[in-house]
Formats: structure tokens, C-alpha cells, sequence
């Protein structure tokens, strides 16, 4: 039981870490795409409309909701609700399968 429990807290681990990479490499490209686009925006007229705003606050919305989602932020069900609802039903099942 000891050795499958170190192994489940590696894999959400690993899980956590995968999800955090994957975070920090959507930033990196958002900056990286969204200052070309600046660059392309100003050397085609200077300004004269910001239109590659429209993407950075487009694709800004997305990291929003990518980041309350990877840092475990949710208003609506509060921290951990996942976690707890898990426990919940493994126990649920647990005394489902006693009495078969």
C-alpha cells in the first residue's frame, strides 16, 4: 500500500509539473508572437492602429483562465473541492464493494 501510494503522489506530481511546463511555454510564446506582431503592426503604419492588440488581449483571456486552471484557483468550488471529491468517491466505492 506504501509503495503504490509513493507512486500515485509521483505521478500527480509529475502530472503538475507536466501542466506547469506547458503554462510557462504558452507565456514564452505569447510574448514571443505577440511582440512580433507588434513589431509587424508598427512597421506596416506605425501605430496608426494598434491592431495586434486585439490578439495579445484575445489570447490574454486564454492564458487568464489557463493560469486559474494550472494554480488551482477556482471561486466556485473552492480550493481542494477536487481533491476531496476524489476521496469521496473512492470511499463510496470502497463501501459499495464491502458488502458484494
Amino acid at each position: 500500500m506504501e509503495n503504490s501510494d509513493k507512486e500515485s503522489k509521483y505521478l500527480r506530481a509529475q502530472e503538475r509539473v507536466d501542466e506547469l511546463k506547458k503554462f510557462y511555454g504558452n507565456i514564452i510564446s505569447y510574448v514571443l508572437v505577440i511582440g512580433m506582431l507588434a513589431g509587424v503592426n508598427y512597421y506596416t503604419d506605425h501605430w496608426n492602429y494598434p491592431w495586434f492588440l486585439w490578439a495579445a488581449f484575445g489570447w490574454g483571456i486564454g492564458i487568464f483562465f489557463n493560469a486559474l486552471k494550472v494554480f488551482g484557483f477556482n471561486p466556485f468550488l473552492g480550493r481542494g473541492w477536487e481533491e476531496r471529491k476524489i476521496k469521496e468517491l473512492m470511499n463510496e466505492d470502497k463501501e459499495a464493494n464491502r458488502w458484494k
